[in-house]
């Protein structure tokens, strides 16, 4: 199995939450996950950039396993270059058509 997270709010509580859950996900060891992806647009980008809030813990999850991936209109429109993301953090052409794609490999959406 496969999920996607779609994290686009600036609220830095639920950034967490998004955070969390998609650990907590990553953590169970009741369901057989072959990948976790966090597809990160609009006021969501905050955690994937290297001074963000949250950006340790998006470095502790990338270590984990769980890939993050930025919307790079999201990152022209906030003026945002690709050095001030947290290192290895995927740049997509859009958040939208990265999410269309991975629902269409299979992943789960989940919008917490």
């Amino acid at each position: 199995m496969r999920t996607a997270f779609h994290l686009t709010s600036g609220d830095e509580d639920h950034q967490k939450t998004v955070l969390t859950i998609a650990e907590n996900l990553s953590n169970d060891e009741t369901i057989e996950l072959d990948d976790i992806a966090v597809v990160a647009q609009s006021k969501g980008i905050a955690p994937l950039t290297s001074d963000g809030a949250h950006s340790d813990t998006v470095r502790e999850l990338m270590d984990a396993g769980i890939s993050f991936k930025a919307c790079s209109n999201t990152l022209e429109m906030m003026d945002i270059d690709d050095a001030d993301l947290v290192e290895g953090v995927e740049k997509v052409s859009s958040g939208a058509s990265e999410l269309t794609r991975l629902q269409d490999d299979g992943y789960a959406y989940l919008r917490p």
